[in-house]
Order: structure tokens, then sequence, then C-alpha cells
């Protein structure tokens, strides 16, 4: 979890009603958020928002928050959050907010920054804005209250930019795709790219209702999508979160593709086309796999902390185009400032055209390792990371994953819940099950904390 308050590694999030998530801190928030930034110079703030029925409410108390400390908000409606990265650009806004909870259940949301470059809000402005926090809320002059409107032509635009990013000289004309939008964002921007671009689209999860975001679809729930590939023996799927930031794939076979095979696919491509320009950032979940196949290509391979910020951030200290995070998150600095999963999906389509070669071909480079997940609840009373029983065990772990062959072991916090993360990674599938629970059950005996 992050050190500061509030903010987590993607904004604020949690449970609808429940704080922070609630009409008065949410109204507070933009009043305090105005009231830094406005030192700052800024005075334009641009709003988008996922699908969620709770972004009528929190967009409302933004405003008035913005409002009060000088602001003028312009909302965009359900709008992919990169897409706000892209048009605060194109209406000089000076500030983006989102309101999204990402890939998380519809009663969760939660509240993003972006800058005026385009990218999450730097922590010392985050610090800032926790600050303004804790001070009473005051108006300005009424002459100095900040407006509202709205952006009518929000989606066209963005639509556009989308297919601005395909080489011109190629199309999708080959291609069936089934596309999911997990009822979120992209419904109405994703399937109108892909037909423009040629494809036949089988749009799946369109239909928001504001509560079936993320509902037994989308980038985290593959399930239906590949029952639907498969049905309609299509060339692949394609499946969105909510908000639009990820992306992962399905094969022709109804076989996953994650961020780590994208990540590999577009690099090799970059390579082959000479537009890498340096190496590739993954993060410490990125599975050795990933680091085995670049390295045969000798393409430079740098791990950062988990979070799509935390990418973006070794990617400009190392002035590198391309980095992801095998959730689906991929950066492609060339095109976007923030991880877009349409843009990112549109570079695996263009491999795919330009090489004739399908999806389940173009992975054959990557020999994935398994790699086990397992979510154990953390109260935050102790630090079972700093426990001193939990780092011998782990030390032993990865002395028998090493006699192994490959393996690691990775503990982290959630930074977007109260979770701890245990992951394993090996080379035997059966052991690393076998060792990622261990693990799991043993920090719930010796560091006292609750599994899940």
């Amino acid at each position: 979890m992050s050190n500061r308050k509030y903010f987590g590694t993607d904004g604020i999030r949690g449970k609808v009603g429940k704080a922070p998530i609630t009409p008065d801190f949410v109204l507070k928030l933009g009043w305090a958020a105005g009231k830094v930034l406005a030192r700052h110079g800024s005075r334009k703030v641009l709003i988008g928002k996922d699908t969620r029925i709770s972004g009528y409410m929190l967009e409302s108390a933004l405003e008035a928050g913005l409002a009060a400390a000088g602001l003028s908000a312009f909302f965009t409606g359900p709008m992919p959050t990169p897409a706000i990265a892209y048009l605060m650009r194109i209406f000089r806004a000076d500030v983006g907010i989102v309101i999204s909870a990402s890939h998380n259940p519809f009663d969760d949301n939660g509240i993003k920054f972006f800058s005026a470059e385009g990218t999450k809000l730097p922590d010392k402005v985050e610090k800032a804005i926790e600050l303004e926090m804790e001070k009473p809320l005051t108006c300005v002059k009424a002459d100095k209250l900040g407006r509202a409107g709205r952006i009518v032509d929000a989606a066209d635009r963005y639509i556009n930019f989308c297919k601005g990013t395909f080489p011109t000289e190629l199309r999708l004309n080959t291609l069936k795709i089934v596309v999911d939008c997990a009822n979120g964002a992209t419904y109405q921007i994703a399937p109108n790219v892909l037909s423009d671009l040629g494809a036949t689209v089988i749009t799946i999860a369109n239909q928001p209702d504001g509560m079936n975001i993320n509902k037994a679809c989308g980038a985290t729930d593959l399930r239906m999508l590949q029952q639907c590939v498969l049905a309609e023996k299509a060339d692949l799927g394609l499946a969105y979160d909510g908000d639009g930031d990820r992306i992962m794939m399905v094969d022709h076979l109804g076989t996953k593709v994650d961020g780590d095979q994208i990540l590999y696919i577009i690099a090799r491509e970059g390579l082959r086309q000479g537009e890498l320009h340096g190496g590739v950032v993954g993060t410490l979940m990125s599975n050795m796999g990933l680091e085995l196949a670049l390295k045969e290509l000798n393409i430079p391979f740098l791990r950062a902390k988990v979070g799509d910020r935390y990418v973006l951030e070794k990617m400009q200290e190392k002035k590198w185009r391309l980095g992801a995070e095998n959730s689906g998150h991929i950066i492609l600095l060339d095109k976007m400032s923030t991880g877009d999963g349409i843009i990112a999906s549109l570079q695996v389509l263009a491999t795919m055209v330009r090489n004739q070669i399908s999806l389940y071909n173009l992975c054959k480079g990557i020999k994935m390792l398994p790699q086990v997940l397992v979510n154990v609840c953390f109260n935050g009373v102790s630090d079972p990371l700093k426990n001193e029983n939990v780092k011998q065990l782990t030390a032993e772990v990865e002395k028998t994953l090493a006699s192994q062959g490959h393996g690691r072991v990775l503990l982290r916090k959630s930074g977007t819940e109260p979770l701890i993360r245990v992951m394993v990674e090996g080379e035997d599938e059966e052991q690393v099950t076998r060792l990622a629970h261990f693990i799991a059950d043993q920090i719930k005996v010796l560091a006292g904390v609750n599994g899940e």
C-alpha cells in the first residue's frame, strides 16, 4: 500500500458509500485538488468516467469542489482512461480526472488524476492535495467560481486518434475479431475503431447498465470471450478492462495471451522494423519467460515496481518507448503517454497482418514459466514482509526453486487492495502451485494475518 493517506498506486479507490469514496469526501477532494492545482496555474479540468452507476454522483461532487476552488470542469461522459490523457492535449486542459476503479466490481470506484502531459500526477502533488484536505473547505468569490460544460464529440475524436496509430498501408479485412468491452468505457470506441479499419467484428459485453461492468467479462475474466472465439471460429479475441487501459487477448484456439506475451510481440516487431529504440520495461511480476525470450533477441529488459506509473518512470529514465505489466497495461510512449488497451491491440493486429501470421504463432517465440499468485488479506496492524520467519521461509523456497532451474518468489503488498500478494514462479507447475499456497498459509500463521 502507498505511504500516503489516500492515494495508492492508481489514484484513490474504494467501496462506494464508504470512506473515501463518499460524496462529501469527493467534493472536498475536488476542492483540495483545485486549490493545489490552481497554485500551479491550472484553470481547466477534463473529467471522464467509466460506466459505473456511481460515476454520475462522483462527477457532480468533483465538479462542485473544483468550482469552489475556481476551476472549470468539462465532461466527456464514458470514455477510456487513456482517452482523457489524449483529449486533454486537444482541448488544452490543465488537468485530467478519470472516475473509475478499472477492473474492479461496479460497487468500487476511484479517482485518477492526470497532469497536462497526460501522465499521473507526481507524488509531491498528490501529497500536497492530501495536506490541503486537512484544511477547512472555503469558496472563492462568486465572480471567480468555476464553470461546467460537456464535450459532445469526444468519442469521435478519440476513435480517429486510435485509427491514426495503425499503419496506413495495412487493413484488417482478413480478420474476424471478437471484442469484449467489459461493459465498460470502450463499448462505444473499440468496435468502431476495428470496424473502420476493415475487421469483421463481433462485440460482446457492450451493453453497460451501470452495474455489469467487469462482471464475468473483460480482461479479468476471459471465459466468455474464449467460448465466443471458438463458437464463431474467429481469428482472435480482444478483452479490455472497465476503463480501457488494459488489454488481454485470446488466440483462435481459445488460449489466453497476457500482457507479457503482448509486450514480447510488440518488442520483437519493433526490433524487426527498426523502431524499438532501446529496451523494454516490465515489472517485478513480469514472467521470467519474457525476460529469457527478450535476452535471446538481445533486447535489454528492466523490472520496475508493480504499477504502470512506475513502469512509465523507468521508461522515461531510460528514454525507452515500450513497457508493460503482465496484467495488460501496455505503454507505447511514441503513441500515448499512458497505458492504452486499444492502441496496444492495434500494434499486435498490425504485426499479424503485416507478416500474415496468427496470434498463436506469434506467441511461439516466448515460453511462459508457470506462475501462481495467491492473495492473503492484510489487516495492516503488522507488516508480514518484515517478519523474520517469513523472510527465512521465502529464502528456503527460493533455494528449492534454484535447484530445479529457473524460479523466484515475490511477496508484495497490493497498491489498490488490503492484500499481500504471494507469487511463485518456476519450471514445474505442480511444485509452484504447492509452494505458493504453502507460503501463503505460513504467512497467515507466522505473521498473524487472515487468508482471503
